[in-house]
């Protein structure tokens, strides 16, 4: 079997969003990881669909990404997306796990890294996330650093998200962006976001205004030939923000608790995540949703401009 027969068997982008391709029109990628290890049922499937719902209101088409069946999935039904969301079962599947998973057949919700890989084997070039993935606090001693990192140095893939998650170096992860030649840019701020909160207190690599120009960026980068892809830093709303001292508490207190219960590696994040929903009685679920909205909103307004610059 060749590798076109592969990718037509292995590939299957969902009618809406073939159809809106090849039309040029704009498309924007989502993860299922949030779905399945990020949220509890059934918000978790309620804010996908919400999502869907703000992408399409903004003028492109939502095509949410998973592996069904050992299929990666670009675009999902509504069942599909309940049953990422119910079965507690799903595996979650970056880079590494992928090959795997196909071979057998299995299900599994996409990491950032795997999102970005449907997307591009789909001509899907924006994507919405909450947050990146990235070098973790003692890497040094673990070698703990996301898959995310070389997914965006090597796949063209832009990237919306409210920064990188609070749990990581984010200092370490922004030299490691530089290192693998990725941009980072700021929509409407100067300062890298840390998820719950707006200012990590790093800088991004530049700031932009219009999303335009971050489209004009992106079709340049990619017809130079430039590897990679980009990342959007796109903080969470003000009103949404979380107090920075109560979740950088919280979030010491979640890494200790598990370092003392051995959780490492991909089980970290979903494990951190639910300490902080419990401690933080609810707020940081809310924040983590507002936030994946707004990212959701602003990533189909840049597929729609880099639509348009693509058509003139």
């Amino acid at each position: 079997m060749n590798e076109r027969s592969i990718l037509k068997e292995r590939v299957r982008i969902a009618p809406e969003a073939e159809e809106a391709l090849a039309g040029g029109r704009a498309v924007v990628a989502l993860e299922s990881t949030i779905i399945s290890h990020g949220m509890p049922y059934p918000e978790n499937v309620e804010s996908a669909r919400t999502c869907e719902r703000i992408i399409r209101d903004e003028g492109a088409v939502p095509a949410t990404v998973a592996i069904i069946g050992g299929i990666i999935r670009v675009g999902l039904g509504e069942e599909e997306l309940e049953h990422m969301g119910r079965d507690s079962g799903i595996r979650k599947v970056s880079r590494r796990d992928l090959p795997m998973t196909l071979a057998k057949g299995l299900d599994g919700a996409t990491t950032v890294a795997t999102t970005m890989i449907g997307a591009s084997l789909a001509g899907v070039h924006v994507f919405a996330t909450g947050g990146i993935g990235g070098v973790h606090r003692g890497a040094s001693q673990t070698f703990d650093v996301s898959a995310d990192l070389t997914e965006l140095a090597r796949t063209p893939v832009a990237v919306v998200c409210a920064g990188a998650k609070s749990i990581l170096d984010i200092g370490l992860t922004l030299e490691v962006l530089e290192t693998y030649g990725v941009p980072v840019v700021g929509y409407r701020t100067d300062a890298f976001p840390a998820f719950y909160v707006r200012d990590s207190g790093f800088r991004v690599d530049v700031r932009a205004e219009d999303l335009r120009e971050i489209a004009r960026a992106l079709r340049l980068k990619w017809s130079l030939g430039l590897e990679g892809g980009m990342v959007v830093a796109n903080p969470i709303p003000e009103e949404d923000e979380m107090n920075p001292a109560l979740i950088a508490r919280g979030i010491d207190e979640a890494v200790e608790t598990a370092t003392a219960r051995g959780v490492r590696g991909k089980e970290i994040t979903p494990f951190i995540l639910a300490y902080l929903h419990k401690a933080t009685g609810g707020s940081s679920l809310h924040a983590n949703k507002q936030l994946v909205y707004n990212n959701a909103r602003v990533a189909a307004q840049l597929a729609v401009a880099y639509a348009e610059e693509a058509g003139e």
